[in-house]
């Protein structure tokens, strides 16, 4: 019970504080939090109002990088997100899921298969998209909106689609 309330009343507190606007004391407040939950936060991070990253460890967020509304970071697995990186409007940024169990075996009841999600250096990443475990987003690629990552993505390529697919090449 006591468990129960506690768990309750932190996941409270950080909706509170993750929606607060994005003027620099907020951000100051929010990247604070972070660190005190493990993260690695660089100078110049943008964190809007809905960012929801749990459980915080596990976490390297680099100089400059921009998390737009509602983006959702699961770090269990181990996230990096590399300098100069935009993450768009409500993308969800997943290190961790649930395997497929034989039939008459019940399924996990929270994820059980952890991997890292890397994104490198100077990367946008559209809003909508979904980007699962053990995926490695290359320097300068383009994730086009709406776009589903399951596979590394090379660098300075534009990918977009379920499952995202090369576009062409940045040139």
């Amino acid at each position: 019970m006591f468990k129960s309330f506690l768990v309750v009343s932190y996941e409270c507190i950080m909706a509170i504080i993750f929606s607060l606007p994005r003027y620099s004391f907020f951000i100051f407040l929010k990247k604070s939090i972070l660190r005190m939950m493990g993260a690695k936060v660089g100078k110049g991070v943008v964190i809007y109002p809905g960012v929801w990253i749990t459980p915080g460890r596990n976490l390297i967020i680099e100089n400059n990088v921009d998390l737009a509304k509602d983006v959702l970071i699961m770090t269990s697995g181990g996230v990096y997100i590399g300098k100069r990186t935009l993450i768009g409007y409500r993308t969800q940024i997943l290190s961790a899921n649930h395997t497929i169990p034989p039939l008459g075996e019940p399924f996990p009841i929270s994820g059980d298969s952890y991997a890292p999600v890397c994104i490198e250096d100077d990367v946008w990443v559209g809003a909508n998209c979904v980007i699962t475990a053990g995926v490695t987003i290359g320097k300068g690629a383009v994730v086009a909106a709406g776009s589903v990552v399951t596979k590394d993505v090379l660098a300075n390529s534009i990918v977009g689609g379920v499952p995202a697919r090369i576009i062409k090449m940045r040139n």
